[in-house]
Order: structure tokens, then C-alpha cells, then sequence
């Protein structure tokens, strides 16, 4: 690789006007995307590594482990989960993602974005939310 910082880029889904418009680039080779679903109030995590492909190949976003704090409706944990700790772990049944597409509601608690190193921070932290989806992806800075 010729030295280009990888990560995660986030955008609007483009619910506001010029919102499709604006990038964020998240310099982490590792994260945890985790929310608390809205219903059972259970929280929910997922860990993720981006990796490299050589230029001019996109890196790819891979799932590594998922864990849920209970069940509930809509909460069931995935095959082979092992409780743990309180929470279920068990690997995701779809591996690699090209992205993901969140849906931020104005009437749930956004995202929380865990990244190696950093304490986790609400998605608003590197993008604010416009009521509608924002999508995530593995890339390169400035792409």
C-alpha cells in the first residue's frame, strides 16, 4: 500500500438538502458499531475491521463478532451464540459488507461509534444526523 490512511467514511443518506454531498473519513482499522434498540432496550454491538486492498481497489468492511445483552422480540441471538457475561456472542452470519446503511430516528439514541483507543461517541460526533439514514463504508482518506 502506498502509505494511504484507511478507515470508514460517512455520509448522509441525502434526507436534507446538500446533505448527500458531505464525506467523513474516520481513520479506524478496527470498530464497534453498537446501539440500543428501541424497543426492548436492549443494547447490541458489532465489531468490524476494514482491510486493505491494493489501490485501486477499495478496501472491504468485514463483520468479526456480534453480542446482544439479552433477547427480546426481534433481539434473537444468532446460531451458536455462547452467553457470556451477560451477553450473547456468536459470529455474523454475513461476513463482508461493501456498506451499511443506518437509520438514525430523532426518537431513539443515535449510534455509538467505538473506535480502538478512543471511548465510544454517538455517530453525531463525526456526523450529524438528518432524521434519515446515514451510510457507512470502508475507504481510503480522501476518497
Amino acid at each position: 500500500m502506498s502509505g494511504a490512511t484507511i478507515g470508514i467514511c460517512l455520509a448522509l443518506a441525502g434526507g436534507a438538502p446538500g446533505a448527500a454531498d458531505a464525506t467523513t473519513f474516520v481513520a479506524a482499522q478496527r470498530f464497534t458499531l453498537a446501539w440500543t434498540h428501541s424497543i426492548e432496550l436492549v443494547r447490541w454491538e458489532e465489531d468490524y475491521e476494514v482491510h486493505a486492498a491494493m489501490p485501486p481497489a477499495t478496501p472491504a468492511l468485514w463483520a468479526v463478532q456480534s453480542r446482544v445483552r439479552g433477547s427480546g422480540a426481534g433481539m434473537e441471538p444468532g446460531p451458536g451464540a455462547v452467553l457470556r457475561g451477560g451477553w450473547y456472542h456468536y459470529a455474523p452470519a454475513r461476513k463482508d459488507h461493501t456498506d451499511l446503511w443506518l437509520t438514525r430516528s430523532a426518537y431513539t439514541a443515535d449510534y455509538e461509534l467505538c473506535v480502538d483507543g478512543a471511548a465510544c461517541r454517538p455517530l453525531s460526533h463525526w456526523l450529524p444526523s438528518d432524521g434519515w439514514r446515514t451510510r457507512l463504508w470502508p475507504c481510503r482518506r480522501g476518497q
